[in-house]
């Protein structure tokens, strides 16, 4: 739970400061937030959940694809659509997600 306050929080935050929206379909974030908190929990860092790795351990040692991954960072390329661009046809208006909503839609 501690984990998923956590990936909430920063998801929260980054979405404000990265000026992104979260997608409109509110199962989307959630997942992939509860996605980001298991792997926190498993392999100790914010592991992108939507793609296939052959070493996530490795992977997640290796930091490229940890939350926030460096084509969001440099780009604002989000292939998980946790944080879109306006410009964006799933964006919704939301910048918050609550734990409540979190849990609801996973």
């Amino acid at each position: 739970r501690k984990a998923m306050e956590a990936m909430t929080s920063f998801s929260n935050r980054y979405v404000k400061v990265s000026n992104t929206k979260y997608c409109k379909e509110p199962s989307v974030p959630a997942v992939v937030i509860r996605g980001l908190a298991e792997h926190k929990v498993t392999l100790g860092a914010p592991l992108c959940p939507c793609r296939n790795y052959v070493d996530k351990a490795a992977e997640a040692k290796a930091g490229y694809w940890n939350c926030p991954c460096v084509p969001m960072r440099e780009r604002k390329e989000c292939h998980c659509m946790l944080f879109l661009t306006e410009d964006n046809g799933f964006a919704g208006d939301s910048t918050e997600m609550t734990m409540e909503e979190v849990d609801k839609h996973t």
